[in-house]
Order: C-alpha cells, then sequence, then structure tokens
C-alpha cells in the first residue's frame, strides 16, 4: 500500500467534524508536508520557463558533440541543441565550452529546446557595434571581399560596408590588394531599420593629419621659408603640401615675370622651396609665394635708364586700351593706345602689335618707387602737327578721307595724324542736309577746303561747298521778285507746300492761301503749275512764290486798265500780296529746313 493511500485511510477514518475536514490531502492524496514541497518545485520550474525571453542571451555548456550539433546546457528542464554550422567561425569547439545562446524554439515537434548560437553572436555584436558608433572607438576589421563601390568588412561577425571613398584620403584604383587583411576602422554609419553598418578607415587617417596639421600649423611664421611638394596645379596657382598642410601659391606669386599658367613653372611632385606671406587666424588658408624668394626685378634694372630714352622688349600682354611690354624680366611698360599713334581716332591696341611682337619704344614716364613705366610708339615718328601752316595753310586745298560722322559734321583725315572738321552746314550750298550720312560714307575721298586752322589746340576746320561757287548768287537774278517759273508741290501741309523749280538745288515756298487756283481749288501734291516769286532772300536762302497771283495779277490788270478809262485810280497797296503772320512762321520752318538745322 502506497504513501497517499494510508495518508487517505487515515483522513476517512478520523472521527473529525465535516468543516475542519482537509479536503486538501483528500483530493492530492499528499499531507501538508508534501503538498508545500510539490508547490515549491512547481514555482521552481515555472520560473525558469519564465526566464526564457526568446531575445535574451544566456551562457550555457556544451555537454556533448554530435557529428552535427552541439548539445548545451542552460539549466532548463531539458537540454538545448544547435547546429554545428553556427560554429564554423570556431573550429576548436570542445565538450565544457561556454557559449551564448538565445532560445530560438522552446519545444519543437519531439519536444526538443532548440537554441542558436549565430542570433546570440548577432546580437551582441549589434550591441557592440552601436557602442562603437557612439564612442567613436576604433576597431579591428576583416576586408573579406570586393562589392560594388567598396568593400565588405566583418566587424564582431556582422558585415559592413566600407566604401570605396573611405579606403584612403587618396583615391583608391585596385581594391583587390585590401581584400584578405585585417585593417583599424571607424563605425561612422547605422541604419537600424536595414540593419546596414558603414566603416571607414580615411576617417582614421584624416585624424592622425589633423593631429599633424595642429602641430604644423602652430609653427608657423610669417616669412618662414619652408620646402613643400607640388600636389595640384589650377589655372589660378599651385597647392603644395608643407607635411600636411596644404598651402596656395597664387599665379601672380610663382614669378615676378608674367605667368599665363601655372603649368609653365611647375610640375605635379615636384619639390619646391615657399615662403609664407599670410595665413588666416586659424591658419587653415595659407598664402604662400615663390617670387619673394629671389630679388625684385627692378632693383636690377638699370640706374642710367630715364625719361625719353629708347627700349626694346615683348609684348606679353594685350588689352584694348593698350598692350604691356617687357623690357627686362619682370620688368613691364605699359604702351597706352593712344600713344601708339599720332592718329586722334582711337582704336584697339591690336590695330597695331600683337602678343610676342618686339618692339622699340620711348620711355615717357618712369616712377621706381612705385615701379611704373609708360611707354610711347607714335614719338619714334615725327609729329605730324609741326610746321603744319605750311603744309596745310588756310585755304589749302586737299583730299582726305571720311573716318566718322557726328550729328553736327564729318570728320576728315588728310594724313595719319591730321583731322579735320567739316561742319553740316558747310558740305552744300543748297543740300538740305540732316545727317552727314546722307551725304557721304565713311572711307569715302572727299575734296576739302582749310578753313581754320588752329596748331595749339591741334584742331582743322574744313570746307567741302567752298570748293564751288555760291550758286545762290545766280539764283539772285533768275528768281528776282515778280519772275514767274514753272514748279511742282513736292509736298503740301497745312501752312503751304515746298515747291521744286527746274533747278533742282532751288526749293520755294508756297504759303497755303497762295496755292488757291482760279477754279477755287487748291494745288495738290505732285501738280505742276506757275509760280510767281513774292520774296527773295539770298542770306537766309528763302524763296516765296504765289501760285494764285498769276491769275489775279490778270484781274487787277483789267481793273486798273478799266478804272484808267474811266479815270479812276487804285492804291498801288492793294497790287501787292502781304505776307501774314502765318506765312512768316512757315517761311521760319522753310528756312530752318532748307539750312539743315545750320
Amino acid at each position: 500500500m502506497s504513501k497517499e493511500t494510508n495518508s487517505a485511510e487515515v483522513i476517512l477514518n478520523q472521527n473529525v467534524a465535516p468543516e475542519q475536514f482537509d479536503w486538501d490531502s483528500f483530493e492530492s492524496g499528499l499531507n501538508a508536508e508534501d503538498r508545500n514541497e510539490k508547490k515549491e518545485l512547481e514555482e521552481i520550474y515555472n520560473g525558469s520557463l519564465n526566464n526564457l525571453a526568446d531575445n535574451d542571451v544566456i551562457v550555457g555548456k556544451v555537454v556533448r558533440l554530435t557529428d552535427k550539433e552541439a548539445i548545451v546546457d542552460i539549466n532548463f528542464k531539458s537540454e538545448g541543441v544547435i547546429s554545428l554550422n553556427e560554429f564554423r567561425y570556431n573550429q576548436g569547439l570542445s565538450v565544457g565550452d561556454e557559449v551564448e545562446v538565445m532560445v530560438d524554439r522552446r519545444e519543437d515537434k519531439t519536444g526538443q529546446l532548440q537554441l542558436s548560437h549565430k542570433k546570440a553572436r548577432t546580437l551582441k555584436a549589434w550591441d557592440k557595434v552601436n557602442e562603437l558608433h557612439e564612442t567613436g572607438e576604433i576597431v579591428n576589421g576583416f576586408v573579406k571581399s570586393r562589392t560594388k563601390g567598396g568593400m565588405i568588412v566583418d566587424v564582431h561577425g556582422i558585415e559592413a560596408f566600407l566604401p570605396g571613398s573611405q579606403i584612403d584620403v587618396k583615391p583608391i584604383k585596385d581594391y583587390d590588394q585590401f581584400v584578405g587583411k585585417t585593417m583599424e576602422f571607424k563605425v561612422v554609419k547605422i541604419n537600424p531599420e536595414f540593419k546596414n553598418v558603414v566603416v571607414s578607415h580615411k576617417a582614421l587617417i584624416e585624424a592622425d593629419i589633423e593631429g599633424q596639421k595642429k602641430e604644423i600649423i602652430a609653427q608657423l611664421e610669417k616669412g618662414q621659408v619652408l620646402e613643400g611638394t607640388v600636389k595640384n596645379i589650377t589655372s589660378y596657382g599651385v597647392f603644395v603640401d608643407l607635411g600636411g598642410v596644404d598651402g596656395l601659391i597664387h599665379i601672380t606669386d610663382l614669378s615676378w615675370s608674367r605667368v599665363n599658367h601655372p603649368s609653365e613653372i611647375l610640375e605635379d611632385g615636384q619639390t619646391v622651396k615657399v615662403v609664407i606671406l599670410d595665413f588666416d587666424d586659424e591658419k587653415t588658408r595659407i598664402q604662400l609665394g615663390m617670387k619673394q624668394l629671389e630679388a625684385h626685378p627692378w632693383d636690377a634694372l638699370s640706374a642710367d635708364l630715364k625719361v625719353g630714352d629708347k627700349v626694346k622688349g615683348k609684348v606679353v600682354v594685350l588689352a584694348d586700351y593698350g598692350a604691356f611690354v617687357e623690357i627686362a624680366p619682370g620688368v613691364e611698360g605699359l604702351i597706352h593706345v593712344s600713344e601708339m599713334s599720332w592718329s586722334t581716332h582711337l582704336r584697339s591696341a591690336g590695330d597695331f602689335v600683337k602678343v610676342g611682337d618686339e618692339v622699340e619704344a620711348e620711355v615717357l614716364t618712369l616712377d621706381r618707387e612705385d615701379r611704373k613705366i609708360s611707354l610711347g610708339i607714335k614719338q619714334l615718328n615725327k609729329d605730324p602737327w609741326e610746321n603744319i601752316e605750311a603744309k596745310y595753310p588756310v585755304g589749302s586745298q586737299h583730299v582726305g578721307t571720311v573716318r566718322n560722322f557726328t550729328n553736327f559734321g564729318v570728320f576728315v583725315e588728310l594724313e595719319e595724324g591730321i583731322d579735320g572738321l567739316i561742319y553740316i552746314s558747310d558740305l552744300s550750298w543748297t543740300k538740305k542736309i540732316k545727317h552727314p550720312s546722307e551725304f557721304c560714307n565713311v572711307g569715302d575721298k572727299l575734296d576739302v577746303i582749310v578753313l581754320e586752322l588752329d596748331t595749339q589746340a591741334r584742331r582743322l576746320s574744313l570746307g567741302h561747298k567752298q570748293l564751288q561757287e555760291n550758286p545762290w548768287d545766280k539764283f539772285e537774278t533768275k528768281y528776282a521778285e515778280g519772275t514767274v517759273h514753272t514748279g511742282t508741290a513736292v509736298e503740301v501741309h497745312d501752312k503751304g507746300a515746298s515747291v521744286q523749280f527746274e533747278d533742282a538745288e532751288v526749293e520755294a515756298f508756297c504759303p497755303s492761301r497762295l496755292l488757291e487756283k482760279e477754279d477755287g481749288s487748291k494745288i495738290k501734291k505732285g501738280e505742276t503749275a506757275e509760280f510767281k516769286v513774292i520774296e527773295f532772300n539770298k542770306e537766309f536762302k528763302r524763296v516765296v512764290v504765289s501760285h494764285t497771283g498769276i491769275f489775279r495779277d490778270e484781274e487787277k490788270k483789267n481793273v486798273r486798265d478799266n478804272s484808267n478809262r474811266s479815270g479812276g485810280m487804285t492804291s498801288s497797296s492793294n497790287n501787292e500780296e502781304r505776307s501774314t503772320l502765318g506765312d512768316i512762321d512757315a517761311l521760319a520752318e522753310l528756312k530752318k529746313k532748307m539750312e539743315g538745322g545750320k
């Protein structure tokens, strides 16, 4: 008979009141002491189950090894199983080794506890990588393989990405040389969502360089001479490595002579001596110089050189305003375009010289203190204005070339350096010219006469119409007041009409009221008729005519004849036509038009 049965019989045989009967002992078959022991064991067992959270890392001990699995005791009700594939990195695994594991499955279909060493190792590795990212601590990593754009690195069991740009401070062409090597890295980026880790070896190199820079920069002083290596050549200057710190030699500080491109002086990798010219407060921008290590070329310039001396040199720079000529190494003088020719028509310097030309010039100014020199070419030729009174006396006739126009006249070149002006009013006796371009073109040859000469101001006043007889002398007789001529109305407006006579050079004005014909209509544009001159002014080149006066004169004559026969008298004032104030305004307008704004 079992212990539980005896206990039950004892309980049943007890003579106790119902309310005092121990039903727990009766139902479980255990007395109170046994029940307490069982309860303690259940609490221990249930507690061990609750502690096995899926993401917890537990340390277990290898108790047995098979061909495919490792049996690990984690102090659970049963031992766990891990595939040996998860220990490929650890070929020396043996019984008794402690390993970190995670619960993969509490019980499989056979009731076996499934553990994972790989998950535990990965979780621990992520914790470590995050810690490295926060602290910036350096970590060793194994370069496993190449991939697109970089390398794959094993860091504590996690595959991290090493971009090609983060391998070294210099561009890397051959990535394969790093495969299979263990190198130091810094974790620079983590993406928890995609489980991505980015590492950098370049960051460690830059940190070392930064440390070296601080040491070098702390010792820099203006005027200090250093030796460096040409690192990069640009169009504006050369970057020089001073041993971890870069400085710039501007193109203007390479040589005292003019340099078109720094590559003419230096090449990559060349070792050069430089002097520190300046740097900013943090000494991150360092300005270097090379030419400052040599004596200034002006110091070697001959002390005998003076204004008026003739020098030879080569054109090194050309601009619209002039040319720079190197007369000695590093010594340049400017020939302004106005000093290239005696001509007053300023042109581009490129019309006279080009880069590379060897030229001779005269020293015009020399300032040794400011190191400036100006030169002239035209001074090597005789000034054309010398003895100009003999060559171009007033009244002399010449042939010149039209160079350019202004609103008020034409500039005519008689020879290189000698220009004269023909005012618009001196171009023609009769033509109404609004702009000189209506009369001639640039480049035309034009006969001229010298009207005025001012040698001090270097001015010539020329004329063209003066070469011909003034036609208004003969017009004075031909178009005398009272004479009748056939003309055409070439232009008709409110105040009157412009009338062209057989002499195309003469244009008269007919007031509107005097355009009326015998039938009461008025002369229209393009219509030809007879006109009587009622006013002729030679001084103002003005002719006023009337068509109405032609037939009215006949009427008045008949009236006068009839009156004479009847003994009547007619006032002479009635026989003459008078100009109204409106006619005077029209005449003034005609005068302005005919004189072309003289």
